[in-house]
């Protein structure tokens, strides 16, 4: 953990960015939001190891090929089939229950362009799980990244995203203007 934390401590030195976070828990569903570059894998793999802390996080199953598989899977990485219901949220919520520390960084836009709807995985794993949502963020505004304030689901579909969207209100992606509303399908029912 110490050569991550000096690796991410001369990255900072380096970058434009700044690390923010405020104290989170040692478990919970972490929204990697507004989702618009490959570069924000780099920002939130740095501020990890600059809390000392590792993430788990959710990536498309093409992207673990060999070599670069070891190595995403070393940094965390949970290989996805985003064409299939393979049952990721039951395995999800399988494993936060099994382990002391599960932080698991979800990008809801599952991808990195502009979305009408968010996908509705995050917020079943957290409720399932009775895990904290955990915002984390990019904001090229500001040219800060980092995790910002939790919170546990009320069951309130409506509620908890009106929450998730004030907090987002007016965050800047790395790639401006592919940002994405916070809005699941239908905010009326649980998903």
């Amino acid at each position: 953990m110490r050569i991550r934390r000096r690796l991410s401590d001369l990255y900072w030195r380096f970058s434009r960015w700044t690390p923010e976070a405020e104290p989170m828990p040692a478990r919970g569903v972490l929204l990697g939001v507004p989702h618009t570059s490959n570069w924000d894998f780099v920002l939130m793999v740095m501020v990890s190891w600059h809390l000392g802390v590792k993430f788990r996080f959710l990536a498309k199953r093409s992207v673990f090929w060999p070599p670069l598989g070891s190595l995403m899977r070393a940094l965390g990485g949970i290989p996805v089939d985003r064409g299939a219901d393979s049952g990721l949220v039951r395995e999800l919520v399988a494993m936060a229950e099994a382990g002391e520390r599960f932080l698991v960084v979800i990008t809801p836009e599952a991808t990195r362009s502009k979305v009408e709807y968010w996908k509705s995985g995050f917020y079943r794993i957290a409720r399932d799980a009775e895990l904290p949502v955990i915002m984390g963020f990019i904001d090229r505004r500001r040219m800060a990244c980092g995790v910002g304030p939790h919170f546990m689901l009320s069951g309130d579909v409506k509620a908890d995203m009106d929450r998730i969207r004030s907090n987002y209100e007016g965050f800047v992606g790395v790639r401006p203007g592919l940002e994405s509303v916070p809005r699941l399908k239908d905010e009326t029912t649980a998903p």
